[in-house]
């Protein structure tokens, strides 16, 4: 007895056009993990590297002095507070860096960079150190449009974007000597403005545009100084936690974390640092899709408690 022929759809041609986007599809996937996979940090070259920490006595700069000293790097370290400081300092001896010293000074009197650059070159020798300018986060949501209003702006501009360039314009002549590295802690509250933030963004969003240039400037004049832009979210430090509770609904990111990401990026000479990792894909929908990108922040911040603030 014969048996009747079944044919599924299985057993169909494969459509050649459809063999293609799958090809075209998994190359795609392919390259975009290869880029983020791949790791080459050497944790031994920044062994002795000597490092300016700006903004060193609590949050990420505090976690970035603790990293760099369990990799034997020297540093100096400021803040406005000295107390906090000296705090820091005695915990980086124990955790092995060969040298620390500490300048207290308030990055937003115009005159200070100068002097803090002048103080790390005087204690670390004539070769540099690798300037991070300090990232305090905004002031409580909803004050910024208050009182003084131009008085905070200015404020926000000379520590977080003018107090950047100064020290950039003093340190650069030393990192091209040695070819050294730029690590620039911004946030993406630049990129990617928020409600009730402005100042704040607008000193952030400075500090991509100044530095994208200057990172031209120096690659057609075949200078080889590294810069790596930093972008970061909400951290976990307990006053930035405090200005935003019942405001954000983002989750904070572990501090720690951020600065190891930091010092990988500013390690391995790369472009950019994106923590969390999907901060990334934020900044490139910001042009694409500014719709959905405005529906996501709406998301994240319970505008009610903000207005009142």
């Amino acid at each position: 007895m014969s048996l009747p022929a079944v044919l599924s759809p299985a057993a169909e041609p494969t459509d050649p056009g459809w063999a293609m986007k799958v090809l075209l599809l998994t190359g795609l996937g392919a390259l975009f993990f290869s880029y983020y996979w791949d790791d080459n940090f050497d944790p031994a070259s920044l062994q002795g590297a000597r490092v300016l920490l700006t903004g060193a006595s609590a949050g990420v700069g505090e976690e970035l002095a603790y990293h760099y000293a369990r990799l034997g790097s020297h540093l100096v370290l400021t803040a406005h507070t000295e107390a906090l400081l000296q705090k820091v300092v005695g915990n980086c001896r124990k955790l092995g860096a060969p040298k620390v010293f500490f300048i207290a000074a308030d990055m937003a009197s115009p005159e200070v960079p100068e002097r803090v650059v002048q103080f790390a070159l005087d204690k670390l020798g004539p070769a540099p150190p690798r300037p991070r300018p300090p990232p305090p986060g905004p002031a409580p949501p909803g004050q910024e449009f208050v009182r003084d209003a131009v008085t905070r702006s200015r404020h926000r501009l000379q520590v977080n974007f003018l107090s950047y360039v100064q020290l950039t314009s003093l340190a650069l002549p030393s990192l091209t000597d040695s070819k050294g590295s730029l690590v620039v802690v911004s946030s993406l509250l630049g990129p990617v403005p928020t409600s009730f933030s402005s100042p704040y963004s607008a000193a952030k969003f400075a500090l991509d545009g100044f530095f994208g240039s200057l990172r031209r400037e120096l690659d057609v004049q075949d200078v080889n100084v590294a810069i790596t832009m930093c972008v970061l979210g909400l951290r976990d430090r307990a006053s930035t936690a405090e200005g935003f509770r019942g405001v954000s609904r983002a989750k904070a990111a572990p501090g720690p974390k951020a600065a190891l990401a930091v010092i990988r990026g500013g390690a391995t000479r790369a472009p950019g640092v994106f923590y969390p990792w999907r901060f990334h894909l934020l900044c490139l929908l910001r042009g694409w899709l500014p719709h959905p990108r405005a529906w996501f922040i709406r998301q994240e911040l319970n505008v009610s408690a903000a207005a009142a603030a």
